[in-house]
């Protein structure tokens, strides 16, 4: 319902464990703006709750981008995965079974399987490449970046306009309780 560091961080941990461990940073960010996308057209909801962003580079998902390249601290993100080095991120610890990653439901893992199995053999410029071409919610924002219509993502999922309308809704409305409930814990 809101954005969790923690989650994210066990996204990026599990992809980097497919990985052995290390990968670039736009092949993590794509790779898991890919399962927010997945999720969506799976669930109708998006397995991070972060703002999704048109950047040069193709799609990402913006508070999991300031993580990576550690414009945004989290304790449970430096857990999980190592500072960013070179362009390429690593696990900072070893994943011994997929129940440590107890932030993420079978569903989310599920999700992230599948777009392992599809895309996790193609390179960062490839992951780029296929996002640029593929996913008509990006658009250039010409060295900018700029947020991603979530009813455009719905409608390049297949959904007409009027039900786009109505996810979208629904998530606005989702978020709203998530944050209220945040209140009172």
């Amino acid at each position: 319902m809101i954005f969790s560091d923690q989650k994210v961080a066990q996204m990026a941990a599990f992809f980097l464990g497919q990985a052995q461990g290390a990968m670039p940073h736009l092949k993590l960010i794509k790779l898991m703006y890919l399962a927010d996308r997945e999720s969506m057209a799976r669930f109708d909801v998006p397995m991070t709750d972060d703002r999704p962003v048109s950047m040069p580079h193709g799609p990402v998902l913006s508070s999991t981008l300031n993580l990576i390249k550690g414009t945004s601290r989290s304790d449970a993100w430096s857990h999980w995965i190592s500072p960013l080095e070179n362009h390429e991120v690593r696990l900072a610890c070893e994943i011994e079974t997929l129940d440590d990653l107890d932030e993420l439901s079978k569903a989310d893992l599920s999700v992230m399987e599948s777009v392992w199995q599809q895309f996790g053999h193609m390179s960062k410029y490839q992951l780029r490449d296929y996002t640029h071409k593929h996913l008509p919610e990006w658009h250039d924002p010409n060295g900018s970046s700029k947020d991603i219509d979530i009813r455009e993502t719905f409608q390049a999922l297949g959904q007409d306009a009027e039900l786009a309308k109505r996810k979208v809704k629904y998530l606005q409305e989702r978020k709203a309780l998530g944050r209220v409930l945040a209140e009172f814990t």
